[in-house]
Formats: C-alpha cells, structure tokens, sequence
C-alpha cells in the first residue's frame, strides 16, 4: 500500500477539494499518512492570491522535495494556473495540475505507477468532479457549490486561475450533503469562489439553501467567505433555521468609498453596513468577520482611518488583514502612487489591533448564553474543545471522549490567552 500525504495552503475551496482527494486516494487503496511523515506521493495544494502565498507555496514545494526524495511531488491549486511553465521546469515536481483537472489526480497517479507515460492535460478538466467526502482531515466537511468568478476587482488574479463563473447543480449539491450527512459529518460548509453569485436554473442562493436544510439530519450549515452583492434584503431570513449557524465572513476589503470604486467593488461602504444592521435588527448576535486590504494603491490616511472607524463600528470578531500585494495581469498593478511595504505594515497592525479588541467584546457580550459545540477533540484531561454555532472557539469539562457530537453548553468567561476562547460548562 502506498503512502500519499498532503499539505493544503489558501482558501476553504482548497481544504474541501484536498478532503476530496483524501477520500478519493482512500477508497483507491492508498494509505493517508500525515504530511510530516515519509510517503510515496505528496500532494500540494497551493494558493497564489499574493507574493506571501506564492512564497508559501515555494517553500513547501522545496521541503516536499527535501522530505522524499524519491516519492511523486503534485503540484495544483491555483498556482498551478498562474504559474504553470514556471512549476513544470522545475525538476522537484513530478507532476503540475491545474484546477480544472484537480480531480483526476488519483487517475494521473494511478497511471503513473502503472508505468504508463501521461500529461496532466490529457484528462478532461471538470471543477465539480470530486468525490463525497467520507474520510476527511477535519471534523467538518465542505460542499462545493460554485466556482469561477466574473467580478474581476482590480487587484484580484482569481478569475484567471480559476475562471468564470459556473453554479453546481441543486440536486448534485443536495445529493452530496445527503451522502455526508450519511457518513457522519455534523457540520457542512457552503464553499466556492463567489457563491453569492450561485445562480442555477430558478435556484439562487437564498433558494438554495432553503432546499439544503429541509433534508433530515442532525447537521448544521455554515457559509464560508462571501461578497456583499448576489443576495436579496431578506437574505437573513434563511439564518432564523436552525441549521443555519449565525456567522457569516463577509468581505469589505475596505472602508473608503474611493478605494472601493478604485477596487472595482461594486457596492460602497453604506450598502455593505446597511447589511451588517438590517442582519442585527433581526439576529441581535449575529457574528460577521471579514477580510481587509491595506495599502492598495492611492489610500491615503484619510482613506484608511475610515477603514479603521468602519471595521470597529462594525465590530467584526474576527478580522483577516491582507497587506496588498502587487499582482502581474491586474490593473492595480498599473495603478500609479503605489505605498511603501513600511506604510502597509503600520496600517496592517492598527486594524489587528482593533480586531482583538472587537473580538474580545463580542466573546464578552455571548457571555451568560447558551451555544450547541460541535466537539472535535477532547484531550486526555476531558477538556473538550470546538466551535459553537456562532463561530466561537470554546473549551470546556467533559466525561465523555466522544469526538464530532454536539453538546449544548453555557458560555461561562473568556480566557483571554493567544488567541483567546471561551471557557463553558454543560
């Protein structure tokens, strides 16, 4: 039995598309060791939304290659795509597969040991043809309902690494999380590229998720990372179903009017608030996070202290800050009065800082309510940890070592280490 590891950088897409090689190289008959350990085969998932990642991506290809010597190196994910001919040249890799054949890649290294003689091009490219996900490196599991993305901001590669715009079929989606539900996953993440903008056939996905969670099961639903445009005003309506887990990553990338039309974000500053209070008026707790860019070209310090106001005001738990990073094929990368890396760190660290703090008091004001854990793991001394429904990390005593069940619990006072979580009691 051969040995295959992984090792995934980037998004959620990435995550559910490794789990669904996972499962794919398991019912294979490959055994799926830990990345840290010798294997025959390792695969890399790799992102490229920014020179930090490309870098990360490097590196990992260069310590794949230091680890096994002799074993297969597959590259894909999304640099894969932008740098295709760059990665083939390099001698560590044995094979670079883009995201449009990211399925085949069990087939590709079926062959390969077979001694046949095959190019990743030679498969048939389909963004949607991965298995169910049975064995999976989390407790939670991903549904695929979208990939692609039509917006095209200005500072953004990810609608040439991973193309236009397409939505799953509903009933390809519905039977996918039938199948999870069945092989004893408790927890479903809508993911895809902009899957606001799922659109097939009559179905949204407002419409969408109305059919996901009238199937049976013990299982909640949660959406990954969203743009603020593709949804109606009444979107939070479907978030009052008790599947539906009251969090929502929502990105602004940032607070200034100008900067957002100089992004090509097509909405401003008031649209996205007027949707962070309409969901509140509703869903008082209702817990947003987001992503944030500093430094894009021509912020100026006006432009960013209503960023910095915007992020507190919306007090989002959880802020991910990306200092802009300079992309070949953009139009921002053409854009002049392009900022010091200095600048882009100072900014960087105030809207970190204003993070922490708007996390802390949102864990503070969940204090006294009770959240339904999914638990995945639990540690020798019974301390059980997981998230509740809310997106909060909680810990908390347990006499039973069962992993990947809900618990209902009271969130009891934060423990305010680094990073912080909630201590609760059953």
């Amino acid at each position: 039995m051969k040995k295959v590891s992984f090792k995934t950088l980037g998004c959620r897409l990435n995550q559910y598309e490794t789990d669904a090689l996972v499962t794919r190289f398991h019912q294979a008959g490959y055994q799926v060791v830990d990345y840290a350990t010798p294997a025959d085969i390792t695969v890399i998932n790799t992102c490229t939304v920014t020179k930090q990642s490309d870098q990360k991506s490097r590196n990992t290809i260069n310590q794949a290659a230091r680890k096994n010597p002799a074993g297969l190196v597959v590259v894909t994910g999304c640099m894969a795509n932008n740098h295709k001919e760059q990665l083939e040249a390099n001698e560590k890799i044995t094979y670079v597969v883009d995201n449009e054949r990211k399925s085949q890649i069990v087939s590709l290294v079926d062959a390969h040991f077979k001694g046949e003689v095959v190019h990743p091009d030679s498969y048939s490219g389909d963004v949607f043809g991965f298995e169910t996900v049975d064995k999976s490196l989390h407790t939670r599991t991903s549904i695929k309902v979208q990939d692609g993305c039509d917006n095209f901001c200005t500072y953004c590669i990810v609608p040439s690494v991973r193309g236009r715009a397409v939505s799953r079929p509903l009933e390809e989606i519905l039977e996918n999380i039938r199948r999870v539900v069945d092989n004893g996953f408790k927890e479903i993440v809508i993911t895809g590229v902009n899957i606001g903008r799922y659109d097939f056939e009559q179905y949204n996905l407002e419409r969408a998720l109305e059919k996901m969670v009238e199937l049976p099961g013990d299982f909640r639903i949660r959406i990954s990372s969203m743009e603020p445009d593709g949804f109606g005003p009444e979107f939070y309506k479907i978030f009052q179903h008790p599947k539906m887990a009251p969090h929502l990553h929502l990105c602004i990338q940032s607070g200034s009017d100008p900067i957002l039309k100089k992004m090509r974000r097509m909405y401003t500053t008031r649209s996205f608030m007027n949707i962070v209070e309409n969901f509140r008026k509703k869903i008082s707790d209702f817990n947003f996070t987001t992503d944030v860019i500093v430094g894009f070209p021509g912020e100026s310090e006006t432009d960013f202290a209503e960023t910095a106001r915007v992020v507190k005001e919306a007090l989002f738990s959880h802020v991910h800050t990306f200092r802009y990073s300079r992309r070949k094929g953009t139009r921002a990368d053409r854009l002049e009065e392009q900022l010091e890396e200095g600048i882009k760190a100072e900014r960087s660290e105030v809207i970190r800082q204003i993070s922490e703090e708007n996390r802390m008091l949102y864990m503070e004001s969940m204090l006294g309510k009770t959240q339904r854990v999914l638990i995945e793991k639990v540690s020798d001394k019974g301390m059980a940890q997981g998230y509740g429904e809310h997106y909060l990390p909680v810990q908390f005593s347990t006499a039973d070592s069962t992993k990947n069940v809900f618990q209902d619990i009271m969130l009891d006072k934060v423990n305010s280490s680094d990073p912080p979580f909630i201590i609760a009691s059953i």
